[in-house]
C-alpha cells in the first residue's frame, strides 16, 4: 500500500501523539521522584535524591516490594508448570475439546480484571475458608497465576507449532528415551520461550492491582496495593512517587529483554 506525502505525515504526527500520551506521563513521574520540590512543582526548582533514600528507610515500602517479588515469583513458576503442560497437549496430541482447553486457558487474561478478582474472592471463600486457609499471599499468587499461565502457554505453543517433531523424532530413532530427547532437545529449544514468557509473566504479576484487590488478605499488600492505599496522603507522596518510577523500570526491564529474546529466537528460527 503507498501513501501520499501527506498521509505519511500525519500518520506520523497521530503515532507520536499516541506515543506522547502514553509515555509523557510516565517521563513526568520519573521526573517527579527527583524533584527537589515536596510539592511538585513545575518545572522542578531542583533535584535530589532524598525521596529515594526516604523510599528505601519505609519499611512498609520495602515490605510491599519483598511481597510483590514473591507473588510474582510463585505465579511465574506455577505458570511455566500448567502453561507449558497445557502447551505440550494443546499441540502435539488431538482429542476430543482441544480447541475448548485452548480457549479455557487464554480467556482469563480476556476477562475484565474486576470480573476475575470477584470470581476468585468467591471461590476461595467457598472453598479455602472452611479448610482454615484465609486471603493471604497464597490466594494472590493463585489469582496472578490465572492470567500468567496465558504469557506461558502462548510462548510455549508458538514455539512447538515452530519447531514441529521432526528433531524428537530423529533423537527417538537414535535411539533416545523420552526424558532423553525431552532434555538434549525439546527442552533447549524452548528455553528461550520460557524465559520471554517468565518474565513477561513476572512483569504482569508485579503491577497487578484489581485481581489483588480481591484475593489479597491484610498481610499481604504488594507494592501497587500499597502505592494506591498512600497516593492521597501528602506526607506520604513523595516516596510514592519513588516507588511509581521504580515500579516503571522494574516492568520495563524484563518486558524489554522478553522482546529482545523473542526477537532473537525468531531470527535463530
Amino acid at each position: 500500500m503507498t501513501f501520499s506525502p501527506a498521509a505519511r505525515i500525519a500518520l506520523r504526527v497521530l503515532m507520536a501523539l499516541g506515543l506522547a500520551v502514553i509515555y509523557v506521563p510516565l517521563l513526568v513521574v520519573l521526573v517527579n521522584s527527583v524533584n527537589a520540590d515536596k510539592t511538585f512543582g513545575w518545572p522542578p526548582p531542583g533535584f535530589t535524591g532524598r525521596w529515594w533514600s526516604q523510599a528505601l528507610d519505609n519499611e512498609g515500602a520495602r515490605q510491599a516490594v519483598l511481597t510483590s517479588v514473591k507473588a510474582g515469583l510463585g505465579a511465574t513458576a506455577i505458570a511455566l508448570v500448567l502453561g507449558t503442560m497445557a502447551a505440550f497437549a494443546v499441540s502435539r496430541y488431538r482429542f476430543f475439546g482441544r480447541e475448548t482447553v485452548s480457549l479455557v486457558v487464554v480467556l482469563p487474561i480476556a476477562l475484565p480484571g474486576i470480573v476475575t478478582g470477584i470470581a476468585l474472592s468467591n471461590a476461595f471463600q467457598v472453598v479455602l475458608k472452611p479448610l482454615g486457609i484465609g486471603l493471604g499471599l497464597f490466594t494472590v499468587i493463585v489469582g496472578h497465576a490465572t492470567f500468567c499461565v496465558v504469557t506461558i502457554y502462548n510462548n510455549v505453543l508458538a514455539r512447538l507449532r515452530r519447531t514441529g517433531t521432526s528433531l524428537e523424532e530423529a533423537s527417538a530413532d537414535l535411539g533416545a528415551d523420552t526424558f532423553q530427547t525431552f532434555r538434549y532437545v525439546t527442552l533447549p529449544a524452548l528455553r528461550s520461550a520460557f524465559l520471554a514468557g517468565g518474565l513477561l509473566s513476572f512483569a504482569l504479576s508485579f503491577d497487578e492491582i484489581i485481581v489483588t484487590t480481591f484475593t489479597a488478605g491484610p498481610g499481604a499488600t504488594t507494592l501497587p496495593i500499597w502505592i494506591f492505599n498512600n497516593l492521597f496522603r501528602p506526607n506520604q507522596a513523595p516516596v510514592v512517587n519513588v516507588l511509581a518510577a521504580a515500579l516503571i523500570v522494574l516492568s520495563v526491564i524484563p518486558i524489554y529483554i522478553a522482546q529482545r529474546v523473542s526477537s532473537g529466537a525468531r531470527g535463530v528460527a
